[in-house]
C-alpha cells in the first residue's frame, strides 16, 4: 500500500512543478482518463494523456495550487483503486470558495512486478443550480424581502445584496452594498406608515448560477401606492443566491 502512495505523491508533486516526465511514469499506454474538460468520452492513451498537461501547467504558473488533502488506498493482489481530495485552484478561486476541491480516483494494476494506473477520473463538484429550483429559491427570497420590508429590517434586507451590486434607481446609479443600503434604509424611514414591497407579476429564468428576475414592483405605504418595472439578476455563491444588479424605471410621463 505504500508504494502505490508514494506513487500518487510523486505524481501530485510532479505535476505541481510541471515535470512532465514524472507525471507520465506509472501510466499505462492505454490510459483512460476522464477529465474536467471535454472530450466526454475520455482521454484515451498515453499520447493524448500526455496532450492535456502543458496548458494545465500554464495554468499553474499563474499562481494556482495543486496539493494532495487526502488519501484512501485500497489494495489488491493485482488490482487497486485509491480516491483523493486535493486543493486546486487560484488564490482568488479558493478565497471566493473556500470548500473547492478537485477529486481524484485512480484505477491500477500490478504488472511486471510494479504499480500502473490504467485509470484516472477528475471532476469538481457540478455546482449549477437546476432552474426549477433556482426559480423557487429566488421567488422565496423576493418573498423574504417583502416580510422584511414590512418589519423594517434593514440588516435583514441586505444580506442577500452583493458588495458588489450595481443599482440603477429612478433618482441614479448606487455602486456598492453601502450606497444601496443608504437608498433602502432612507425608504424605510420615508414614512411612519406600515410599508409593504411585493412583486407579484415576476417573471424568473435560470441557469447554472445566474438568474434573472423581472416583474413590476408594487410598494405600498397606507394608502398610497407606486410601481415600478424592475429587473434583477442573481449569482449563486456557497452562501446561497446574491442580487448583482438590479434596474429600476417608470414609463416617460408617469
Amino acid at each position: 500500500m505504500q508504494e502505490i502512495r508514494t506513487l500518487i505523491e510523486n505524481w501530485v508533486t510532479a505535476v505541481h512543478e510541471g515535470d512532465l516526465d514524472t507525471v507520465l511514469a506509472d501510466h499505462a499506454p492505454d490510459i483512460v482518463m476522464f477529465d474536467v474538460p471535454p472530450p466526454y468520452d475520455g482521454v484515451r492513451g498515453l499520447d493524448a494523456y500526455r496532450s492535456t498537461w502543458p496548458g494545465f501547467f500554464e495554468w499553474q504558473r499563474s499562481g494556482a495550487v495543486f496539493e494532495l488533502e487526502s488519501l484512501e488506498v485500497v489494495e489488491g493482489s493485482d488490482v487497486a483503486f485509491a480516491y483523493a481530495l486535493l486543493l486546486c485552484g487560484t488564490a482568488n478561486e479558493l478565497k471566493e470558495n473556500p470548500a473547492l476541491r478537485l477529486r481524484l480516483t485512480l484505477g491500477l494494476q500490478r504488472l511486471g512486478g510494479r504499480w500502473i494506473v490504467v485509470h484516472e477520473h477528475h471532476s469538481f463538484p457540478h455546482d449549477d443550480v437546476p432552474p426549477a429550483v433556482a426559480s423557487d429559491e429566488i421567488r422565496s427570497l423576493m418573498h423574504e424581502w417583502t416580510d422584511r420590508t414590512t418589519a423594517r429590517d434593514l440588516d435583514a434586507l441586505m444580506e442577500p445584496i452583493a458588495d458588489e451590486v450595481v443599482s440603477y434607481e429612478l433618482d441614479g446609479e448606487y455602486v456598492g452594498k453601502s450606497a444601496v443600503r443608504e437608498v433602502c434604509k432612507s425608504g424605510l424611514e420615508s414614512t411612519t406608515e406600515p410599508i409593504t414591497f411585493t412583486t407579484p407579476d415576476v417573471t424568473i429564468t435560470a441557469s447554472g448560477n445566474l438568474a434573472i428576475a423581472w416583474g413590476h414592483d408594487h410598494i405600498a405605504a397606507s394608502e398610497r401606492t407606486s410601481t415600478f418595472r424592475s429587473t434583477r439578476v442573481f449569482n449563486h455563491t456557497p452562501t446561497g443566491w446574491q442580487l448583482i444588479h438590479q434596474h429600476l424605471s417608470q414609463p416617460s410621463g408617469t
